[in-house]
């Protein structure tokens, strides 16, 4: 089957690939491996994620995503024509038309550097739409309804909330916090209380197993290793799902004042629909516990966690790609 339109969701933390018709057919982290001697690229995805921590000198691991955007726009390029190829397989020579999320808060130079590195990747026509609302239209939600939709999407570098009616973003903001601040606030906290430092992808575990917005009365624990502070030797300390919620407090407080801004932007008669209907959560960080019952008791207004949140903003890059005409008014640009 030759594949005409590639959905892709470029994100901080995981990149996902949606074909019309298959769904997701690549989710894996956005990190690449490369050789320090010959600059070559040695691992993408997976492969390269295993390594972070673990890498010798003459390996470099780069994450060439920071906050949403590209830090790097050399392996970016080469990260996502590596996805491309992997996904187009032995119908490479074809050039498909592919659809990239970007932040909204994207400036005018970051979204050419996105348009030009998929286009040098491999792609006919390259369409860039802003996050919110592609993590909409995969939630299902109909955006192009004169009613006002309240969308919160956290993912690895940002959270981004946005109000849509009528198919275009009416108040939105992005704050740079998500699942890696959130991370790095775990780190930070078990280094100052219990004097060991941890790597990130313990503090992401950590974050998966124990971590919770509100405490909980049934506090679960966690075992972990690291290397203690005091004297440099391999420490082992127990650790409490509330001690974690109490670690990402500040960050959590910082997106619920951007949502709280966000509906203070928003037109009287928006905001009575978003009271009607409730926001919607979607991106990896909707899957922390019980995130939707601290926004709802902060701001008074339901929230709830979308179907399949991680997949939202893949998903909606495929029905925007299969319905063009339907969601022109979303498309940002295109080359």
């Amino acid at each position: 089957m030759i594949i005409k339109k590639i959905g892709i969701d470029l994100g901080t933390a995981n990149t996902l690939i949606y074909l019309p018709k298959k769904g997701v057919v690549v989710n894996e982290p956005t990190v690449v491996a490369i050789s320090i001697e010959d600059n070559k690229i040695l691992a993408v995805g997976n492969d390269a994620k295993e390594m972070i921590g673990r890498a010798p000198d003459i390996v470099a691991v780069y994450r060439p995503m920071k906050d949403g955007v590209i830090a790097d726009y050399r392996i970016t390029e080469a990260m996502l024509r590596y996805f491309i190829s992997k996904v187009l397989g032995r119908w490479r020579f074809f050039r498909p038309d592919i659809m990239v999320s970007v932040p909204a808060g994207i400036t005018s130079t970051e979204r050419r550097a996105v348009i030009e590195a998929t286009v040098k990747a491999g792609a006919k026509n390259a369409y860039v739409v802003k996050e919110p609302v592609l993590a909409a239209i995969g939630a299902g939600l109909p955006i192009n309804e004169p009613a006002g939709h309240m969308i919160i999407d956290i993912g690895g570098g940002t959270s981004e909330m946005a109000v849509i009616s009528l198919g275009g973003i009416v108040s939105c903001s992005s704050v740079r916090v998500g699942g890696d601040k959130l991370d790095q606030a775990i780190s930070e906290f078990i280094r100052k209380k219990h004097n060991l430092a941890i790597g990130d992808r313990t503090a992401e575990k950590i974050k998966i197993k124990l971590g919770s917005a509100l405490p909980q009365e049934e506090e679960s624990i966690m075992t972990i290793q690291g290397r203690g502070f005091v004297n440099g030797l391999p420490k082992t300390v127990e650790i409490s799902s509330n001690e974690i919620t109490e670690a990402i407090g500040e960050q959590l407080r910082e997106i619920v004042k951007t949502a709280k801004n966000v509906l203070r932007g928003t037109p009287p008669e928006l905001v009575a629909d978003i009271m009607d209907r409730g926001m919607v959560l979607s991106g990896g960080g909707a899957l922390l516990r019980n995130l939707d019952s601290l926004i709802s008791q902060e701001t008074g207004v339901s929230c709830r966690v979308a179907k399949d949140p991680l997949l939202c903003v893949a998903k909606g890059t495929g029905l925007a790609l299969n319905h063009l005409e339907v969601y022109k008014k979303s498309i940002m640009s295109k080359k």
